[in-house]
Order: structure tokens, then sequence, then C-alpha cells
């Protein structure tokens, strides 16, 4: 009996392995921002910048709306 059990499972190991697979590309994803090569000071200084950047073109904005 316990042959017939694997057999009525058939693509079991497959879909696991599908499953796993898209778990995989998941984390990957996730990490994949942190992986910029870049120490914490530098990634910092870099968000900073890009985040003055941002600021100073909704002062621009909000300057050409008046």
């Amino acid at each position: 009996m316990a042959g017939g059990s694997a057999a009525t499972r058939g693509n079991q190991r497959d879909t696991d392995r599908a499953r796993a697979q898209k778990r995989k590309d998941k984390v990957a994803a996730a990490l994949k921002g942190k992986e910029d090569g870049l120490t914490p000071l530098q990634r910092k200084e870099r968000d900073a910048k890009a985040l003055q950047e941002k600021l100073a073109k909704k002062a621009a904005e909000d300057a050409a709306k008046k």
C-alpha cells in the first residue's frame, strides 16, 4: 500500500520545487536592494542626498504653484 500512495501524489516533488523556488526568488528580491556594494555610511549619504533633491524639487513645485 505504501507504494500506491506515492503514485497518487505524482507531481508532489515538482510542485514543491516550484514553491521553494518562488520563496527563494522572493527572499532574493527583498535582499537585492541591500547588495549595492556600499558601506552603511555611503548608503546613508546617498539616501540623504536623494532626500534633499526630492525636497528641493517639491519646494520648487510649490513655489511654481503660487
